[in-house]
This record gives C-alpha cells, structure tokens and sequence, in this order.
C-alpha cells in the first residue's frame, strides 16, 4: 500500500493456502501482496477485460491513492488466503493508519476464470478492505485542542483556543499565527487526517511546531455508514518548551526599531536560538563583508594567506579587468588581520580569486550555505555554483556580494562556528534538545579567525561593539545595493544596479554585524542585517552590542520546564507549509 507522503511501507507477509482453487488464491494473494508494495501497474494487469473497460490505469492509480489518503494508511500486511467460495478469495488485511489505528478486514477478491487464466473482476470494493457492495469509503474527523507553546523559562507564549500570552509582547514578535489549510497543502494534510475546515500554523512558532502542537486527529473511518474503526483526538503530549528568551527577544525587537531587517541570537555551544526579530530567518539578502569570515577560512585552510601575510595600501584591486574597489574608495591593507579589521575588498576579492570556485564553494557549503536550515519558514542562504565564473566573480562573492545572499540567522550561525571552534552548530527552537554539531574547520584556522574577529572590534570596523570588560568578537558588513564609490565629474550614472531606487535619502547599503561575546568562551552569538540602513559598524554593531548586552545578562543554561524537552524529529512525512515566517 502506498506510504503516504514518504513513509516507507512496512514489511508483507504473504502465505498461500493449499488444495482447490489454487490458482485463485495464488491470483488473489498476488493482488493484494501487489497493492502493498504500491504495484497499481501490477494489479490493474490482474483486472479482467470488463473491468479495464470500465475504468482506466491512471484512474485506477487515482482511485487507490484516494481510498489511502482518506484512511490515513500507512502500511498494508496480506495474511493467509482462505479458500474459495464461489470465485471469492477472502484474504485478511491489517491496515495500519496514522488517524484510525489498526484496521483488521478481510479483502473478499472475486474472480474470474478464461480457459488457464484466472483475473480479479474488480469492482469499487475492492479500495479498502471490509469495503461491500457499492460502500465507498469516507471519514469525518476532528483536530484535538492546540497545544501550549512556553517561552525559555516557562512563560506562555500561547495557549489555548485564543493563544493567550503571559508575555504578549514577546509572544508578537515570535509566535506567529494560525490560518486554514492553503490550498495547495490540502492533499497532504489530508493524508495526516486534518479535516479541510482545521487551522494550522502559518508563521513564526505555530508553523515551526505544527504537528506537536496539532496533536493527532481522531474519528470514524467509514464504509457507507458502516464504521469500520473509530479513534479519539489525542491532544500534544504537553506544552512545548521553546529556546526563545523573553529579555533577549524583547532587545532584538527594541534595536530593529524602524528598520526592515533582522536580529538573530543564538548560543553557539547549543545551537539554541534565542531571539529573532523582523525578518531574521526569512529574508535574505547579500551578507557583504561578514562573509570574509567564510572566505578567510577557505584562504587560511588552503595556505592561500596567513595572519602575519601583507597586502599593499590600495583602494581597489583589478579583477578580469574590473577595478573592484573598496567602500567609499577607502585605502587599507597591511596585514591579513589589519585588511580583516579594516574590511579591506581590495585584499580579499583578490585573495577569493586565488582561492578558487571549488575551494569558496566547499567551505560556504560547509558552513551552511546551500543547505535548508530544517526549520519551516527558515530561508535557504545561497551561492550559486554558476555564478563563480570567473575573477571578478569570486572576488565579489568572497566579499559578500555578487549573487551571495544569506540570513542573519545564517551569519549568526557562521559566527557561532568559529566561536565553537570550527563546529557548526545545529539550530534549534526547542529547548532541551542533544546538541549537535557539523565539523566546518579545524579548530586552529577557527582560532586564527577568531583572532581577526577579535581585531574588527578592538581596532576595526565594528569598535561599537565594544562591551566594557568584556572580549567581543565580530565582523561588519556593508553591502553594496549601488556603488558607494562617488562617480567621476560630469558622470552622474555610476550605478551597479539599474533597477535600485536613486533616491538621494535612501541609504546604498544593507548594514550588518555578526558576533559573539566572551571572546574565548562565547556565551551568546548574534547576527544582524538592516536593509538599506547605512554602514555596518556604524548601525548593525551598536545594535548587536545591546543585544549581546543583555544575553551576557540571562542565566542561558537552565533545563525546560513545564514542557516537552525532546526535539521533533526531522520527519520527511511532516506537510511542508508555504507561509515563511518572520
């Protein structure tokens, strides 16, 4: 029987019995073992003449999948044939469903005889097992209570029918919503047994937790108005616990302000997020110069630079004949730690260039780029294979621009590796989940890098992410929407992007700052991004230092309470929703 959305089908047993009408049984069983392992081909060439006159092989498929779907079936088991009774061949089935249970009926398989060939004469009962006559299958079915989502210390952040809040300005920014089924989700939510009438999770942490705070529907499942199986609603088997923190997504929210973007908190030792704000793990955008951080691994791994290497003081580099220049034309380089600092593109989009297509491609792959994020709503940050063509190309992608686009959850996420020692970890929105890590580098190139990120805050771009006391790492980022670099006299056209708006007040370019703080045993890891906002040591890292301000602040390392502490599974069955959240 076909799995429905991607459960694999269990185990068939088939067993014949023996003595007359053998070569019924033998058909009947074959039938039956057939639709197990979703044959439909198969079984539809077992259908005698009559009744392949009366329904086509795609109609037949169609028919089959929607007796399924209505019984929620996830598996079919084929028992031992019992002996034929006028040309009838009854063969117990065990169906097992997600909404109904274990059905246990018998398949009755009639059939027909012409000369040596024996062929099942089909008809409409045959979709399900107990089916008689001309019964069709159907259900009614009802969805449990929603569950309770909390907050990191036990605070409500909805519940019940209302998803009422004991912290309703939190729960604004994070929870989300709930709406009826779109259109396009109806098949597969369906075949959970969601009835089309129910609300599901939209957005934010309703869309996230769906399925445990869905619960499991219950109901009848019918053969006319015969009831074949009957089940309760099974209500969430208690709140989820989430890692949201209250005093850190209130700070989040506080620094977004006005601005369209978003603020991403995370504990890099856990992979626990703590906070997003605005649009923090749904809108991409070019993540500019926080991804030297990726290129400067790649270049540290492959000897194509070290710490104490030197670069001269230019304010652009020429790639593919493409002068590639430095924000607002500035002059830097020195050291690979000074040009780091100082965020100098003339020294890293040629150092992208040496590195190469493949070498830049793996190392952003291996830091998450590319790859879903697992979470629903989460978007995916990308750089495009065929996009690396040539210099110029690699240059800009290995400062952030090109066709790169990325997250700040994202960005949090590269800064919490380095911070971990070159672990990367897994994100998570539930609290208490094993903690789990994808090895990106090896702990000295993430050390050398730490050691740069170090720089950009004591003596760089992002000094206003300096906390009194206390070793900040980070990296800046100014993306470029347009060129920043003023045009020459008489040239009033010096726009690298026609469609971009040209209006004077609108700033040219994506603010970002990514960091962690303590320095040597990070505790918190943020990523920010505002679009069209200005510099990135100037906007995003004043706004990042508050953020880690007031996570240095929180007691991080408590246990759920009041919820469920286990993570939900990555389940390739879940209904994937559309609605990204942010």
């Amino acid at each position: 029987m076909v799995v429905i959305v991607g459960v694999g089908a269990l185990g068939i047993g088939v067993v014949a019995g023996s003595g007359g009408g053998q070569a019924e049984r033998n058909t009947a069983v074959r039938f039956a073992a057939l639709w197990a392992r979703d044959d439909y081909r198969g079984m539809y060439a077992l259908l005698d003449e009559h009744a392949r006159r009366t329904i086509s092989e795609t109609a037949f498929e169609a028919a089959y999948r929607a007796s399924e779907t209505t019984a929620t079936a996830i598996s079919l088991r084929v028992g031992t044939a019992g002996k034929t009774r006028d040309h009838v061949v009854a063969i117990p089935t065990v169906v097992r469903t997600r909404v109904f249970g274990t059905v246990r009926r018998p398949l009755d398989v009639p059939l027909v005889t012409d000369g040596n060939d024996v062929h099942v004469a089909w008809t409409r009962a045959l979709l399900f097992p107990g089916l008689r006559g001309s019964e069709t299958l159907g259900r009614d079915t009802t969805m449990p209570s929603r569950g309770t989502l909390l907050a990191r210390g036990g605070e409500v952040l909805a519940s019940g029918p209302d998803r009422h809040s004991d912290i309703p300005d939190v729960s604004a920014q994070i929870v989300g919503g709930v709406a009826p089924i779109p259109a396009d989700q109806l098949a597969a939510m369906r075949a959970f047994g969601y009835p089309d009438n129910a609300m599901i999770g939209s957005s934010g942490l309703e869309r996230v937790f769906q399925q445990q705070l869905a619960g499991t529907p219950g109901g009848r499942l019918l053969a006319g108005s015969r009831v074949l199986a009957e089940t309760q609603p099974r209500a969430a088997a208690g709140p989820i616990t989430t890692t949201i923190d209250p005093a850190i997504e209130r700070s989040a929210t506080a620094q977004m302000g006005s601005h369209y973007g978003g603020i991403a908190a995370i504990v890099p030792s856990t992979g626990e997020i703590l906070a997003l704000a605005g649009v923090a793990f749904s809108g991409l955008q070019p993540p500019g110069s926080t991804f030297k951080i990726i290129t400067a691994t790649g270049a540290l791994e492959q000897g194509v630079a070290r710490l104490d290497s030197q670069y001269p003081v230019e304010s652009q580099a020429l790639l593919s004949g493409v002068p590639l220049q430095n924000a607002n034309g500035e002059q830097c380089g020195g050291s690979l730690v000074q040009s780091f600092a100082d965020s100098c593109n003339s020294v890293f989009g040629p150092i992208g260039a040496r590195l190469g297509a493949r070498a830049l491609l793996d190392v952003a792959q291996r830091y998450g780029f590319n790859t879903p994020l697992g979470i629903p709503g989460a978007a995916t940050s990308t750089i495009p294979p065929a996009s690396l063509t040539d210099d110029l190309a690699l240059g800009s992608s290995a400062i952030g621009q090109g066709e790169v686009q990325a997250t700040a959850l994202q960005m949090a996420i590269v800064a919490a590796t380095i911070a971990e020692g070159g672990k990367r970890p897994v994100p998570t929105l539930q609290l208490g989940v094993t903690p789990r890590f994808v090895r990106v580098t090896s702990r000295r190139v993430a050390h050398e890098v730490s050691e740069m990120m170090d720089a950009v805050v004591k003596e760089g771009t992002g000094a206003a992410a300096q906390i009194s006391g206390v070793d900040v790492a980070g990296k800046t980022g100014t993306a470029e929407l347009r060129s920043t670099v003023p045009p020459p006299d008489g040239d009033d056209d010096n726009s690298d992007n026609s469609d971009s708006s040209s209006e004077d007040d609108v700033p040219d370019t994506d603010a970002w700052f990514v960091g962690y703080a303590p320095e040597q045993t990070a505790k918190v890891t943020v990523g920010v991004m505002f679009s069209e906002a200005g510099a990135g040591g100037d906007v995003a890292a004043p706004a990042a230092r508050e953020v880690l301000v007031t996570g240095l602040q929180q007691p991080l390392d408590q246990k759920p309470r009041g919820g469920v502490g286990t993570a939900p599974a990555s389940d390739a069955s879940a209904p994937e929703n559309t609605n990204a959240a942010g």
